[in-house]
């Protein structure tokens, strides 16, 4: 097979406006289904050129053989034009003569246009003010004239673009120079990798190369721009799909290649736990303070792993001078996973006064299912005029204890026991301190010459020369104030400049608005004047509708979940808990164990299914039982009586010998409970007659030794189901017994199951 031709088509679009543009990444553009149709038609044929005939048995003296020759030449010719793989094009904008290459995304643009990449409209000179003027004037029946040679084209007056069908040699090798310096390795290697391989198709000479980075120390998304300067083979451009390509990055100058040292051991100076960097963070434990220290516009987590539920908890952060650390929190649970940031963050206090306090009450929404708190500290940094990590760490102090909110005392401002004075004493109505009587001339002539009280009615003093009257400030949109310009620039970024979702591009007032949206566990997108008419017949958000077909994990059964389909997933595991089968518990009233065996995805069945059931007929879990196993016929059980006959009076005569066992029915175990008395076999027969009685009948319970971990889980077991939440539910005792097994004795995983698979008992 051979190709006759390359591929030769051009046409000139009008640019769609950015309502109409969808996000594309990289060189991505979108092109009118007709413009699919044209370039089918001036593709390239395919050539047959081992036979003249479409099929091999071909007999023109055979009828017979015609039909399965036509059927072969109409599939033949259906495929005989091919488009090459992958498309590319040369795009000219006109009006100014710039020149880039681009991939295609779809053909799924409106007749007449072409949708444009960011990066692409920026690359060809295009303002969003042109593109829709255009829009609006552009005739589209006269927008498009397709040919398959390079004649003069018809197209808009002005503001179009003229798209050329290009094939482009596959690249080998391309040079990219960074545009900034202070580039690591280290941060940009397997980001370019990555972004290239899902967002580009071409790479244009000349043209600058922007790839996405994470957050850096202030937070804000990071961005590497490199300049494409040369690549192999040599031309206008390269195609960077299905082909080995090499990368080499050069500095621009000397100069930037020093800078970029420079700036790389600084950081690395600067690094968590070094003397100059933050510090690393770890758990917070109640009652205990933890020191340490942070850079600029850098954040230090801390994670508090337990508290008492039923009462609420207090996070303090404390520190010297007029240092802006803020103080973020968030749960860390199925709802909500991050680490909290100025831009993501269920609970904040960033006001420029210490101590800096956030209680949480226990009976907050947002603390529901929260299996710990990350709390963060984070040092502001002026966004416009410093940068990332500058300036000394600066030190704090950060504790953690819980409070009773039903209690006054605990909300009682500390600052109160400071104000304690005298009988004697009288107030200043300057300064409003507490003075003796007998100087308050003195004091106030002193006060007035040289005090100065806000008028705003903040209550605070300040020497009228002083440098924190000069930068006091009062926000006139809120209640909040300062007594530094950092503090005020900090309340401005944070309160009043809006802010772009970097997820859906959303708008929003402020910092605070944005970690609102960021935080719920389906952020809600759409005009709340304008409701969608959709969502609300399918009951479903915009933003479910919108991005709900993403994936997550199920923290409970390891599903692979739609997004929109998780609110439904959740609750059909809440319907399960009381249909799945109940746990049966061994008869052994030691024993903390099932009989059927118990899985850590809730099955109860678990064991049986797999064939390990217990098999007998005592209701004793096939530990206990295989003592008691003996390959014989007995169909009345009259032999498995004198083997539990035999095993109670060992028992209670001989005992078993360990010392964690607390068995009254074994000589042993009496003794490590402090149970006096010797048994004799004589006392012993009329203590277990009772039990062999009725041990047929499978409901009274047993007293068999039984291993340590076994003993342990069971008591482990009965301290669970005595407990009571708050809204004074709690578990039945095999459904505890269940979780312990199946965590392998854990309590706090046991705990978890039990959320998770177990019903609730009002």
């Amino acid at each position: 097979m051979a190709t006759e031709d390359t591929l030769t088509w051009s046409a000139s679009f009008a640019i769609a406006p950015l309502s109409r543009t969808p996000k594309l990444p990289g060189d991505k553009l979108l092109l009118p289904p007709s413009a699919l149709e044209q370039l089918l038609a001036a593709a390239p044929t395919v050539v047959e050129e081992s036979s003249r005939h479409a099929t091999t048995n071909f007999d023109p003296f055979n009828p017979y053989t015609y039909a399965a020759e036509r059927a072969a030449r109409a599939q033949f010719e259906s495929r005989s034009q091919q488009l090459p793989h992958p498309l590319t094009f040369r795009l000219v904008n006109p009006e100014n003569g710039r020149i880039i290459f681009a991939g295609i995304r779809e053909f799924s643009a409106e007749e007449g246009e072409i949708a444009l990449s960011p990066a692409l409209r920026e690359a060809l000179g295009v303002k969003d003010e042109e593109s829709k003027a255009v829009s609006e004037t552009s005739d589209t029946d006269n927008d498009i004239d397709m040919s398959n040679g390079d004649g003069p084209l018809v197209g808009p007056a002005s503001g179009g673009i003229t798209v050329h069908a290009k094939e482009l040699p596959k690249g080998t090798y391309v040079k990219l120079r960074p545009l900034e310096a202070g580039y690591d390795p280290e941060d940009w290697k397997s980001l370019l990798e990555q972004h290239m391989r899902a967002n580009y198709t071409t790479l244009t000479n000349g043209e600058v190369l922007v790839v996405p980075g994470g957050r850096g120390l202030g937070g804000k998304k990071e961005e590497f721009r490199f300049l494409i300067d040369g690549f192999k083979p040599e031309g206008d451009a390269i195609c960077v799909v299905d082909t080995d390509l090499e990368v080499d990055i050069e500095a621009l100058n000397e100069e930037q290649a020093r800078e970029t040292l420079k700036k790389i051991v600084a950081r690395t100076q600067r690094a968590p736990g070094t003397e100059h960097g933050s510090s690393v963070g770890g758990t917070l434990e109640l009652f205990k303070s933890q020191t340490g220290r942070v850079i600029e516009g850098d954040y230090v987590d801390f994670k508090v792993p337990s508290w008492d539920r039923s009462q609420g908890i207090e996070i303090e952060l404390s520190a010297e001078g007029d240092e802006e650390l803020d103080l973020y929190v968030s749960p860390y649970g199925p709802r909500q996973r991050g680490r909290p940031r100025e831009d993501e963050y269920v609970f904040a206090e960033v006001a420029s006064r210490y101590a800096k306090r956030i209680r949480i009450q226990p009976t907050n929404v947002e603390m529901e299912d929260a299996e710990a708190l990350w709390v963060s500290v984070h040092a502001y940094g002026d966004h416009k005029n410093t940068q990332n990590g500058s300036g000394s760490p600066k030190a704090f102090m950060l504790r953690v204890a819980p409070f009773d909110p039903s209690n006054p005392a605990t909300d009682s401002d500390p600052v109160e026991a400071e104000n304690s004075h005298n009988p004697e004493d009288v107030q200043c109505d300057n300064c409003h301190q507490w003075v003796p009587q007998r100087t308050l001339m003195l004091h106030q002539n002193f006060c007035l010459r040289n005090n100065i009280l806000c008028p705003k009615g903040c209550g605070q003093v300040f020497q009228q020369r002083s440098e924190a009257w000069q930068n006091h400030w009062h926000c006139p949109h809120d209640s909040s104030y300062g007594n530094t310009s950092l503090s005020h620039a900090k309340h401005d970024y944070l309160s009043h400049s809006p802010q772009i979702c970097p997820n859906c591009d959303r708008n929003y007032a402020s910092m605070k608005a944005l970690a609102a949206h960021r935080t719920t566990i389906l952020p809600q997108e759409g005009d709340p004047d304008e409701p969608n008419h959709e969502a609300m017949l399918s009951g479903l958000t915009p933003h479910e509708l919108a991005d709900g077909a993403r994936t997550t994990e199920c923290h409970l059964c390891n599903k692979i979940v739609r997004l929109r389909d998780m609110r439904v997933h959740l609750a059909n595991h809440e319907l399960e808990k009381t249909s799945r089968p109940e746990p049966r518990i061994c008869r052994n009233i030691l024993c903390g164990r099932t009989l059927d065996g118990t899985s850590h995805n809730g099955d109860t069945r678990a064991g049986t299914r797999k064939g390990n059931g217990p098999g007998n007929d005592l209701n004793l879990c096939s530990t206990c039982f295989g003592p008691l196993y003996v390959a014989m016929y007995d169909p009345e059980g009259k032999a498995l009586k004198r083997r539990v006959e035999r095993r109670y009076l060992t028992q209670l005569v001989t005992g078993c010998g360990k010392k964690w066992c607390k068995n009254e029915y074994c000589k042993t175990g009496r003794s490590n409970t402090g149970i006096a008395g010797t048994i004799t076999m004589k006392d012993a027969l009329p203590m277990i007659k009772p039990h062999l009685e009725v041990l047929s009948e499978g409901h009274d319970p047993l007293h068999f030794c039984t291993d340590e971990g076994s003993q342990r889980r069971k008591g482990l077991a009965e301290m669970i189901a005595a407990e009571r939440g708050l809204k004074g539910e709690g578990y039945d005792l095999q459904w505890c017994i269940a979780a312990l097994e199946a965590e392998g004795g854990d309590l706090d995983k046991a705990r978890a199951w039990l959320k998770g698979w177990a019903p609730v008992r009002s």
